[in-house]
């Protein structure tokens, strides 16, 4: 077992014998050089084997609606990667396709000794693993490198909400919340690799959606990621309390795209903070988030196969649901009215326009903005769909675990408790715009993204 990297985050896919070439490395939901347990034990097997070591990362034409947004940041992030990990003697390879299809023939050609590959928890990435593993002969590893606890160490079961999950978080994070050591220079060489493809000839050959056009901040890969990390430390992290809820301050710490993507480790943002010179409460509270909240919601999306579903929220929620479902709505928008922002309400419509210009959305505001959806929608059903295609069209940080969780809360419960019983809602919890503005002063934030 590798010497560098807990065991315990370590699990066996697949036992078979070794090939007689390379350790490959599959990262997928973990696309950076640094910081990246897996990657570190696919190296230390490398080592110990005297082998090669390559990493592969393959594309696929659609994804769960990505536009050309997400795939320019993604494909940017990794061609730096790309770069980073050359100079350590170890290729990214870029295959192209069906993971299915593509990493077996990847691996017959190489005769790969062995496998590795990062933790995903949601439905089509754990497909995509089950068709290699159906298709390949040699001994597959899982690395969980996104989660600070490992997924399936951090609890055996689905949690329903932070209270039950946090002290599971708190006795296991001694052992698991480390510093990372330095990825080495391969000593075994492949060969030379191929040159990375140039991003803008890959962003042309894929069949995405062009009018969801990139954005200029924030600027992707993973010395952006470490530099915002910095700043945040630096310039917001001491008033993280006081800030993070309010639209018309910048106190969110803006690592989330980084995150998502696996540009940064959430590991490497928590270890910075833990030591950060900051007032406790602060770093209690961005930790709070940043494990608790954020690998709670990989639990959801691991134990739940339903979680982008109603029938995933829990049971109390789809009952009062169904009772309210013939209530009269003073509003109901289509698709096309809320993606262009034209309802009656000035701070929906200025929420919807912050996420369409710039790929994010305050994350307060992501709340209200779901439960209006619920609100001014014929059914729960069209509401899950809605806030859930908005949010991956638009959100640079879509098609992810904290989004089809964030979602569920506000619409459907998850995590949440009952409230008192009103219209539509039933007993979900409702935010209105009146109780914003008495929480906040909106005027700078409306006049920023006014129609």
């Amino acid at each position: 077992m590798s010497a560098r990297v807990n065991p315990r985050r370590v699990r066996r896919l697949k036992d078979s014998h070794p090939g007689p070439g390379p350790v490959v490395y599959w990262l997928s939901r973990d696309q950076r050089a640094r910081d990246n347990w897996a990657l570190l034990h696919a190296q230390d097997l490398a080592l110990e084997a005297a082998r090669p070591l390559a990493a592969v990362f393959c594309l696929v034409p659609t994804f769960l609606g990505a536009a050309l947004r997400q795939y320019a940041f993604m494909l940017r992030g990794l061609a730096e990667t790309a770069h980073t990990l050359a100079q350590h003697h170890i290729p990214l390879l870029l295959v192209q396709g069906r993971p299915e299809e593509e990493i077996p023939r990847l691996l017959t050609a190489l005769r790969a000794r062995v496998l590795v590959t990062d933790f995903d928890p949601l439905r089509i990435k754990r497909e995509w693993k089950a068709g290699v593993l159906a298709q390949v002969e040699l001994p597959v590893l899982e690395v969980d490198a996104h989660n600070i606890i490992p997924c399936w160490l951090a609890s055996p079961k689905q949690e329903w909400a932070a209270y039950s999950f946090r002290p599971k978080v708190r006795r296991a994070l001694p052992e698991f919340l480390t510093d990372f050591p330095e990825l080495l220079p391969h000593p075994h060489r492949l060969g030379p690799p191929d040159p990375w493809p140039p991003v803008e000839d890959l962003l042309r050959s894929l069949p995405v959606d062009r009018s969801v056009a990139e954005v200029p901040k924030p600027l992707p890969g993973e010395a952006a990621a470490g530099q915002a990390l910095t700043e945040f430390i630096a310039r917001r992290l001491s008033r993280y309390p006081q800030d993070r809820n309010d639209p018309g301050k910048n106190g969110q710490s803006g690592l989330s795209p980084y995150l998502h993507f696996g540009q940064l480790a959430p590991q490497r943002a928590a270890w910075e903070v833990f030591r950060a010179e900051a007032p406790p409460e602060a770093r209690e509270a961005f930790l709070e988030e940043l494990i608790v909240r954020r690998e709670l919601s990989d639990n959801f999306c691991y134990y739940q196969p339903r979680y982008d579903e109603v029938a995933g929220f829990p049971d109390w929620a789809r009952k009062t649901l169904d009772e309210h479902r013939s209530d009269p709505r003073e509003y109901l928008y289509s698709l096309e009215e809320l993606e262009a922002a034209r309802t009656h309400d000035e701070l929906w419509n200025a929420a919807q326009r912050e996420m369409v210009l710039t790929g994010r959305m305050h994350g307060y505001l992501r709340m209200y903005w779901a439960k209006k959806i619920l609100e001014w929608s014929p059914d729960p059903e069209t509401a899950l769909r809605t806030a859930t295609y908005l949010n991956d069209r638009y959100e640079l940080d879509g098609r992810d675990p904290n989004g089809y969780v964030g979602i569920a809360w506000s619409l459907g419960g998850v995590h949440d408790r009952a409230f008192a019983e009103r219209p539509i809602f039933g007993k979900i919890r409702y935010m209105s715009r009146q109780s914003l503005a008495r929480k906040f002063d909106l005027r700078d934030y409306l006049l920023r993204f006014a129609s």
